[in-house]
């Protein structure tokens, strides 16, 4: 009996041994199977990132040279606007000038209309 009893246990001992194996086995399979999930999500991003720089790229080389073209615009605007304002100054120059000599020279007294007037 002790014979077969120790041929159990043996045989107990050998299974709970393969057992371990193979539980060791589905932990390094899926240990690789989570380091090649992140390999391949991380070539994944590199990938989305890479093309989406390149739309970026594209997308802003388009549109700098509207923001230059707007720029150069908005710059011969300015420079018409500041010629137009430079010449409607010199032509009423003189007559401001006339206007505002004419009002400090000729005064003329008067009571403030808020003043009534005392009757004696």
């Amino acid at each position: 009996m002790s014979g077969s009893n120790s041929r159990g246990i043996q045989t107990l001992l050998e299974a709970e041994k393969e057992a371990a194996k193979v539980v060791q086995q589905a932990r390094e399979y899926r240990t690789q199977k989570l380091k090649d999930a992140r390999a391949e999500a991380a070539k994944e991003i590199e990938a989305l990132k890479a093309q989406k720089e390149a739309e970026f790229k594209e997308f802003e080389s388009k549109h700098s040279t509207t923001t230059t073209t707007y720029t150069q615009q908005l710059d011969a605007q300015t420079a018409e606007q500041l010629a137009e304002l430079d010449k409607q100054f010199a032509a009423h120059k003189d007559d401001v000038v006339q206007k505002l000599l004419k009002r400090v020279v000729e005064v003329k007294p008067e009571l403030h209309r808020n003043l009534t007037k005392i009757e004696s």
